[in-house]
């Protein structure tokens, strides 16, 4: 049986130059499934944020229908809208995340896909266009100030967000990474925030970890932002 996985492979090898077949694969499964939406983020982490917090909200993104899609970096947008948005392309829906240094990429990609289905359209949307959001073909794009976990740390406060470091046993790497001379004079915010970068696969298990620690109504504006476009 199909399922969602199957469809983010098929469209990940495609956006990689792929061979035909894997535009065919991903066409002939969102059909299948089916597809009506393509969250565009730009790694795992942000993916696991996303994940996390609509399994609290009680929702089946995949059983909606819903596709969560890590690029592997913003600058890949473009591909993947000119594939999966309007026509020659999928005609999904698309939706995401980006940090405000990556506005442009997005906005540049959704104008791009938006003028494949007509310049007139494309206009109307732009007029629309609220802030904080990126421009596109009825597509709407969330802004975070500088990115997801500066939003989730402000959200959760340093010293929340030292207790769940501690409480998932790095509190000791985080010690040695604040003693590092590259860190001195550096806020304690920016300092989690780089922290949370600073191994591989920390951002990812720490995307779940803050999300699931929020309050209800404490959720970053982009975040629930995109959750409640769904």
């Amino acid at each position: 049986m199909a399922d969602m996985g199957a469809f983010r492979e098929a469209v990940t090898g495609w956006a990689a130059g792929g061979s035909g077949e894997s535009g065919e694969s991903a066409r002939e499964l969102a059909a299948r499934l089916p597809v009506r939406a393509v969250v565009l983020l730009e790694g795992p982490s942000d993916a696991a944020a996303v994940d996390a917090l609509a399994e609290r909200r009680g929702r089946d993104l995949e059983g909606e229908g819903v596709c969560v899609l890590p690029m592997g970096g913003a600058m890949s947008v473009g591909r993947f809208a000119r594939l999966l948005g309007p026509p020659p392309g999928l005609g999904l829906r698309l939706t995401g995340l980006c940090d405000v240094r990556e506005r442009d990429f997005y906005a540049r990609a959704l104008e791009e896909a938006a003028a494949a289905a007509g310049a007139a359209q494309a206009q109307e949307q732009a007029q629309e266009q609220a802030p904080g959001q990126a421009p596109g073909q009825g597509q709407r794009f969330f802004v975070c100030a500088a990115d997801l976990e500066d939003e989730l740390i402000r959200a959760l406060g340093v010293a929340q967000v030292e207790e769940l470091v501690r409480a998932e046993g790095d509190l000791r790497a985080l010690q040695t990474f604040l003693r590092q001379p590259a860190q001195q004079g550096r806020t304690a915010r920016q300092q989690l925030r780089r922290f949370l970068g600073t191994k591989k696969g920390r951002k990812i298990r720490y995307g779940r970890v803050l999300v699931e620690a929020l309050e209800p109504d404490r959720v970053p504006a982009p975040l629930d932002g995109l959750l409640t476009s769904l």
